[in-house]
């Protein structure tokens, strides 16, 4: 085996996907593996382009998205390490119904359809792995769609705070991506969505300097968010 190939065989062992493959079925489908460094803003593929795999992000980040006729965005998802997409698509055997941008220098690997489906044979619990992925990514959108249909603007993005790593009173979360990506991802126009800080600010619950938000008042957000 390569050492291209070595160092693929050590991405795909760290991911939960592969963590309990046969040291030699993984080697199999390292063989099979490409590894793609993607420069931040290039695109990995297009809405329309044949799916024949699924990919998976070891470092950097991707955004999937939708563009409209005439040139805007909607954001679907942001797919960070260790995190996959094109599973759905690749069984279906349908092209891409969205298009994939990193948004960071990344490194993504494709793992062919060929490989997954022989793994699917051969391991029971690789089936129910992708299965577990494929069920999470639907619950996710579900959850969106519950979101965008019940919840306000502002409580959309006190629940994205409330689900960063620090929200506690002077937790500070410095956002992973540009405001406009975020909103859209929100479902809200860059516009609002500023509106929405500026008014959590007023009201002293969080403070906001570019990407970084501090938490100021973590019990006022969450009541905030249920009303």
């Amino acid at each position: 085996m390569s050492t291209s190939k070595i160092k693929i065989r050590e991405f795909l062992c760290r991911l939960p996907l592969f963590n309990e493959v046969a040291p030699e079925e993984l080697d199999k489908i390292a063989e099979s593996v490409s590894e793609l460094h993607v420069p931040r803003g290039d695109i990995i593929f297009r809405r329309g382009d044949p799916c024949v795999g699924f990919h998976t992000v070891i470092y950097g980040q991707v955004k999937l998205a939708f563009h409209s006729a005439d040139g805007n965005e909607k954001v679907v998802e942001i797919i960070g390490p260790g995190f996959s997409f094109g599973e759905a698509l690749m069984f279906m055997e349908k092209p891409y119904i969205v298009t994939a941008q990193a948004l960071a220098d990344s490194l993504v690997l494709h793992v062919p359809k060929t490989a997954v489906f022989d793994e699917l044979e051969r391991d029971p619990k690789f089936a129910r792995k992708m299965l577990a992925g494929l069920s999470r990514r639907l619950h996710s959108l579900i959850c969106d769609v519950e979101a965008y249909s019940l919840s306000s603007g502002t409580q959309r993005v006190i629940g994205y705070l409330l689900k960063q790593e620090t929200p506690e009173d002077g937790g500070q979360i410095m956002l992973k991506v540009s405001k406009t990506v975020l909103a859209s991802r929100l479902n809200l126009t860059p516009e609002h969505f500023s509106r929405i800080l500026h008014d959590l600010a007023d009201r002293q619950m969080i403070s906001v300097e570019g990407r970084n938000i501090t938490i100021l008042d973590i019990e006022k957000l969450r009541a905030y968010e249920g009303r």
